[in-house]
């Protein structure tokens, strides 16, 4: 009965429109009155200690500000246009860079927000003023940038580390593989949609020279010795995701210094906005540690194990159950609210029926991206509308519904085949 309280309490908070982490913090101060009095609170001080005294979630300011530095320099454009040569030809164009060039940045941007508006303010007007469909130029940027939460590092799989206690490297290797297959399965969609209907997109038949591939090529390279400088300490067991982060932000700003970006000016914004994000990312995260706190407490990990093997629900049933949760929850809150309050309840049934932790953490990952897509707080949604004056956040919706069903299709796939995102941890240090 505490816990149906609490959770009440929480969400007719979020649905009063209350932020989320303030809900989250006032849901678990009232969890801990009902079960222990005012005398439960007395943890409060050594649970935010814990939250706060943690090497791991200091990698998470030190990827917001590489991408942040790279952002703010600009270099998002030069990205963009290195890789639409190398695509073009394809059936659906210049598309099949936002999907490309998402996965790129999200692998050197922690996040799907900064992935979103890098791409989209880069993207959205240029290939509107082609003569592509609006719709579908907003849709392909709003699904490919759901992948900077998959594709490592991702700050998302850091905070689901924290809750859990998973080995990040694990989860950045398990990641890897399902990030480059939904993208895949994304230029998949928009090859058969153009062919389908070639009106949505115009031929490109201008000629390229050698050089000009050269010099694209030349645009990507920086990107890509970044990407795999991160990954590859992390995976190799040089370096810890933390120690990768301060590489990765040493490395931003030697490219942004390379092609002479770098000034005062551009450091304070991007170090402005790595503060603010950053805050706002790590109190969700002490506010979410309180309420696990109070979950733990209270047994009603526990005491769901026991109500599903009573009901005798499978694996499957119990992950198909959560896909609609975390699809319904995606319309009124944000991932890291989402992970806050599903997972430290979830995740103790989850291993007393067998659900491999890293790769529950890859599932969980891609019901976040689902949350981000769900109307109408879907953040994806409003920072792929908000890039161009002219596109609506009606237009984003109706663009990303086909590739909202490709997550889902994806998600099933991952259920039946957990190889998919498993196979690659066992091949790195630690696997």
């Amino acid at each position: 009965m505490d816990a149906l309280i609490a959770f009440g309490v929480l969400l007719l908070l979020i649905v009063g429109g209350l932020w989320v982490q303030f809900a989250v913090g006032a849901a678990a101060l009232v969890y801990l009155w009902l079960m222990k009095g005012l005398a439960g609170w007395k943890a409060l001080g050594l649970v935010s200690w814990g939250a706060a005294n943690s090497f791991t979630l200091a990698a998470i300011p030190l990827f917001i500000l590489m991408a942040e530095i790279l952002l703010a320099s600009g270099l998002s454009a030069r990205l963009y246009n290195g890789i639409a040569p190398f695509v073009r030809r394809l059936p659906g164009g210049l598309l099949h860079t936002n999907i490309v060039g998402s996965g790129v940045f999200a692998a050197v941007a922690g996040g799907s927000a900064p992935t979103a508006a890098a791409m989209s303010t880069v993207a959205l007007p240029a290939l509107s003023a082609r003569g592509y469909n609006r719709r579908f130029v907003a849709g392909s940027l709003a699904a490919g940038g759901t992948l900077g939460i998959l594709i490592p590092p991702s700050i998302t799989m850091i905070i689901y580390a924290t809750f859990t206690e998973t080995s990040i490297a694990q989860l950045f290797a398990a990641g890897l593989v399902p990030g480059i297959l939904l993208g895949a399965c994304y230029s998949l969609f928009i090859i058969a949609r153009a062919l389908a209907k070639p009106s949505l997109v115009p031929r490109d038949t201008q000629p390229r020279s050698l050089a000009d591939y050269l010099r694209a090529a030349a645009d990507v390279l920086p990107f890509t010795i970044l990407i795999v400088f991160i990954l590859g300490s992390i995976y190799a067991g040089i370096a810890t995701p933390t120690e990768a982060g301060a590489l990765g932000v040493v490395g931003a700003v030697v490219i942004s210094a390379l092609y002479r970006r770098l000034n005062p000016s551009m450091l304070k914004t991007a170090l402005s906005r790595t503060l603010t994000m950053s805050g706002n990312v790590l109190f969700i995260v002490f506010i979410s540690m309180i309420f696990a706190y109070a979950t733990a407490l209270s047994g009603v990990g526990q005491a769901l194990v026991d109500r599903v093997a009573d009901a005798g629900l499978s694996q499957v049933s119990l992950l198909l159950i959560l896909m609609v949760v975390f699809a319904i929850l995606g319309c009124f809150m944000e991932g890291l609210g989402m992970i806050a309050i599903i997972v430290p309840v979830i995740f103790p049934t989850l291993m007393a029926m067998g659900v491999d932790p890293v790769w529950f953490g890859v599932f969980v990952v891609i019901l976040v991206e689902l949350g981000q897509l769900t109307p109408p707080l879907g953040v994806i949604l409003f920072v792929v509308a908000s890039s161009d004056a002219q596109t609506r956040v009606e237009d984003v919706i109706l663009g990303v519904l086909p590739f909202f069903a490709i997550i889902l299709a994806f998600l099933v796939l991952l259920i039946a085949l957990p190889d998919i995102a498993l196979w690659l941890p066992h091949l790195t240090a630690g696997g």
